[in-house]
């Protein structure tokens, strides 16, 4: 079964050049393209898509709004950003609106397509640039190295060890096998951690968790 794809950018050139690329992969459909945010969010209870490529700064309604629009009415549309900005608040604005992934438009058609199926699968992905940034994020002001579990402990008093040791993995932008591996447990386990952190912080998503995170 195809994966349904809405294209948003504001440019014209850019989404041509989108459509066509991703029209060139077998297991992904285009169903649409829009200009703005408010068409986004038009589009995706016409069209029902299963993603939403969704550029940033856009005249109407800018994408951190349509974002947080579509995934409200829509919690089982994922958006994933694919934008020229790799700044923080851009990032930050664009994972607590509910993107459930972020690329620049540096990304080729095989990372595009990657992440779509990453976001279509339920996954949060970040391009290099972007994940770099999260782990900076994550870090303390002195050393910029990833939070350890102790803090994030400190930070969410609710959660177990192991939980708060996936939940730093999550924020550092790992699936569920590659926690799996680096913690010596099956991905159901994973899973399960997972599921029980996203209840106990109040969160739907990955990229809600590390929203969370970086607030």
């Amino acid at each position: 079964m195809s994966i349904r794809v809405l294209v948003v950018d504001d440019q014209a050139i850019v989404r041509d050049g989108l459509v066509t690329v991703l029209s060139l992969v077998p297991d992904l459909e285009v169903v649409g393209e829009a200009a703005d945010g408010a068409e986004a969010v038009a589009l995706v209870a016409e069209r029902t898509p299963d993603v939403v490529l969704m550029d940033l700064r856009m005249p109407v309604v800018d994408g951190p709004t349509a974002t947080a629009r579509i995934t409200a009415a829509h919690p089982g549309v994922a958006v994933l950003v694919l934008t020229t900005f790799a700044d923080d608040d851009s990032i930050t604005t664009a994972l607590r609106a509910g993107a459930r992934g972020y690329l620049t438009k540096d990304a080729g058609r095989v990372e595009i397509a990657t992440a779509i199926r990453a976001v279509a699968s339920g996954q949060s992905t970040f391009d290099a640039a972007v994940g770099a940034r999260l782990v900076a994020a994550l870090g303390t002001p002195a050393l910029s190295t990833p939070p350890t579990p102790v803090s994030l402990r400190e930070r969410f008093p609710e959660l177990t060890p192991r939980e708060a040791d996936v939940l730093e993995r999550i924020a550092d932008g790992r699936t569920n096998p590659e926690i799996a591996a680096e913690l010596f447990l099956t991905v159901p386990t994973v899973k399960s951690y997972v599921n029980q952190l996203f209840q106990k912080l109040g969160v739907r998503s990955r990229a809600e968790a590390v929203a969370l995170v970086l607030r």
